[in-house]
């Protein structure tokens, strides 16, 4: 009996199965990735939609945050009259640390950029608070430290909040 004609024929089905198989995966292909791609961008416009008003949520809040910061707001809500330089430039500090420590989960919703502007405003109020501070005689009031921040940002050719804010909005812009 001779074997050869058996496994000629196995060899035949054989080839013949992977050229099938092949033929199939290569129909079919385009057809899965297609299906793949749907999903992926299925599953995008999902969580776009779920994490879209936390983000804008994040930004309004960095937006309270440099309202808050702003020396021209703060050092009238804070009422420095009633204290030293001394105490108001501890309050003022504290404050600010405090907004910072209170908006630090957002960065997770906003760009690096965003966040940079944030870290930097809060950087830049306290550097000018307490450059203020240093200036200043030991018993001058709060009143006087006030008056210092306040002419210190006057003599700014720009107004660095404003700039901030202003990032902030085009940073926002680049969402949509």
């Amino acid at each position: 009996m001779n074997i050869y004609p058996y496994l000629l024929d196995i060899l035949k089905y054989f080839i013949a199965g992977i050229g099938v198989v092949s033929a199939t995966y290569y129909i079919i292909k385009p057809h899965i990735e297609r299906s793949e791609k749907v999903q992926l961008l299925e599953f995008k416009r999902t969580l776009n939609a779920q994490t879209l008003p936390l983000r804008l949520q994040a930004y309004e809040r960095l937006v309270l945050f440099i309202e808050r910061v702003n020396p021209s707001s703060m050092l009238i809500r804070l009422n420095g009259s009633d204290y030293s330089a001394g105490e108001l430039h501890s309050i003022v500090v504290n404050e600010i640390r405090n907004e910072y420590q209170h908006n630090v989960t957002q960065q997770i919703y906003v760009s690096p950029r965003a966040w940079g502007v944030m870290r930097r405003v809060k950087d830049d109020t306290m550097s000018i608070v307490t450059n203020a501070i240093k200036g200043l005689p030991e018993e001058a009031s709060g009143m006087d430290l006030s008056r210092t921040v306040l002419m210190h940002l006057s003599k700014l050719e720009d107004n660095p909040y404003d700039i901030a804010l202003a990032m902030i909005r085009r940073d926002l812009e680049d969402l949509f």
